[in-house]
């Protein structure tokens, strides 16, 4: 198994999981969840990672819902998770 980066949560990511906990508790876990495995392996795995070539090449997003999506910034030691509601 790959070591895990450092996750570092954005303060909007903070609120958006907040809105999460209090909304659709299911969701907050999920998104848990694609934190948990994009820190292990950014580039693949659950929730479809796709990289934001709008953004730069360091971005990626991963599907939370048909709706949501959980948008990620990818350092060689860390991992910085920017937004984990709406779409992009």
């Amino acid at each position: 198994m790959t070591p895990a980066r450092l996750i570092v949560l954005d303060e909007q990511v903070l609120a958006d999981l907040t809105y999460w906990i209090r909304t659709e508790p299911r969701t907050a876990m999920r998104i848990v969840q694609l934190i948990e495995h994009a820190s292990r392996d950014p580039l693949q795995g659950i929730g479809k990672p796709e990289p934001l070539k709008h953004r730069g090449a360091d971005y990626w997003s991963r599907r939370i819902t048909q709706e949501h999506r959980l948008v990620y910034l990818v350092r060689s030691d860390r991992v910085v998770f920017i937004q984990a509601r709406y779409h992009y």
